[in-house]
């Protein structure tokens, strides 16, 4: 993996650890519409984006995409998918 891609992946590796932590109530307020927003890694920005794909009766299934935000990369974000079970009644 190269230093570009490496840098993307700490970026990705970050931010599903903080969504994975974020409290179940402010997840579902936050995830009403997409996420999109820039974190910095070494003086350097990267595009986030967090969406829900899926709301199922047992848990929220949530794809985190991480890019530089430059057209032609960013085609091609690395991303991951993290599933979040609901609480029980």
């Amino acid at each position: 993996m190269n230093v570009e891609k490496q840098a993307w992946q700490s970026v990705l590796d970050a931010e599903v650890q903080r969504w994975s932590a974020m409290p179940f109530a402010e997840l579902v307020v936050r995830l009403r519409d997409m996420a999109v927003y820039e974190v910095e890694l070494q003086e350097k920005k990267y595009q986030v984006e967090v969406e829900l794909l899926r709301d199922t009766e047992k848990q929220l299934e949530i794809m985190i995409a991480v890019d530089d935000g430059v057209l032609a990369r960013s085609l091609r974000p690395l991303t991951q998918i993290i599933a979040r079970e609901k609480p029980l009644p």
